[in-house]
């Protein structure tokens, strides 16, 4: 029996991508592939009806979706609507650390099981962190403005303005997960003694890597803080005044995981004081960041526009991830990455 699927991908995850993984995963299966391409990046995802972070419309997707047994998709929306609007659907895999646009709620109601590729973007992330973390300590990012505009600053030659070196260092990572396990592997190899703050870690995940500490003894102690955590409401609004007062003066903070972690502004006021010697941040409380935003025009801080997980090979990774999901359905096995298992059969 035929099974119809929409690949729907967009200008990162291209459909041909999705299309490709999913032959390759189930080279036996009769399948009917359509495509769509939705806009993101070229137009920046947002909220459709009840779900975040989507690309595309309803209407586009209802259309889309006539007769589609399983849907892999990054950004595509899945709305009580769309789930009432196509009863023929079965499977909608997203291909993101987390399904948040998708109605897990409705689609549980309505029989769909619902798929995510969780560490994706585990090695882009933690090595565009690295680079953050280094272009921030050495200062590259104001040296490659000022010679852009053909101004030579030999006097980041100064004791006061030289930058410092990873090795030697102490580095605070605030959370352990896929991401922050990998960077602290690295900065260990490149000679830091780093301390890790996670409290659903167990010490001995750390062993041999690491220090688990408290978040107030990692604080005090790190020259650089990275995070990366999850954004809760324990998390929310973790790193403020008084977290970066704790920090030894001069200290950098890079931030690729979430910009409700931060606040910002504070960030801004440590920065000008000197608390901070720098700052990297990939992440943001409002993307795109407004213009006249004051992080904009502060001294001493790398910005990047939520690029950190961004790499030919994490487009490849998230289809062959999806693709290995509706493989599994179709030859009736356990999905590996199920966010709503309750729903019968999966």
């Amino acid at each position: 029996m035929t099974t119809t699927v929409l690949a729907a991908g967009d200008h990162f995850v291209l459909p041909r991508l999705l299309t490709e993984e999913l032959r390759a995963a189930a080279p036996d299966a009769d399948l009917d592939v359509r495509e769509i391409q939705l806009p993101w990046p070229h137009t920046p995802f947002g909220r459709v009806a009840e779900v975040d972070e989507a690309s595309g419309t309803e209407e586009e997707l209802i259309e889309a979706l006539r007769g589609v047994r399983i849907c892999v998709t990054q950004m595509a929306p899945l709305t009580e609507r769309i789930l009432a609007a196509c009863p023929d659907l079965e499977l909608f895999c997203v291909s993101r650390g987390g399904p948040v646009n998708a109605n897990l709620q409705a689609a549980t109601r309505h029989g769909v099981a619902v798929c995510y590729a969780p560490g994706r973007n585990a090695v882009a992330t933690a090595e565009h962190t690295l680079a953050l973390i280094l272009a921030a300590a050495r200062r590259i990012g104001e040296v490659h403005t000022d010679l852009q505009h053909a101004v030579w600053r030999g006097d980041y030659y100064d004791y006061a303005n030289c930058g410092f070196e990873i090795d030697g260092s102490v580095v605070g990572l605030v959370g352990f997960g896929a991401i922050g396990s990998r960077v602290a592997r690295v900065l260990v190899a490149m000679g830091a003694t780093v301390l890790v703050h996670d409290p659903y870690v167990k010490p001995e995940a750390v062993e041999g890597i690491a220090a688990l500490v408290p978040l107030d003894d990692l604080l005090s102690r790190s020259r650089i803080v990275s995070l990366h955590a999850r954004v809760t409401e324990e998390t929310t609004g973790m790193i403020g005044p008084a977290q970066i007062a704790a920090m030894p003066r001069g200290s950098v903070l890079v931030n690729c995981a979430r910009g409700a972690l931060v606040d910002y502004e504070a960030v801004c006021d440590a920065l000008d004081s000197g608390r901070l010697a720098g700052a990297g941040f990939d992440v943001f409380p409002v993307e795109p960041v407004p213009a006249g935003a004051r992080l904009l025009s502060t001294p001493g801080v790398v910005l990047t526009p939520h690029i950190a997980g961004a790499s030919q090979e994490v487009a490849h990774k998230a289809a062959r991830i999806v693709a290995g999901e509706a493989a599994r359905f179709l030859r009736g096995e356990p999905l590996a990455h199920c966010a709503n298992p309750q729903v019968p059969g999966h």
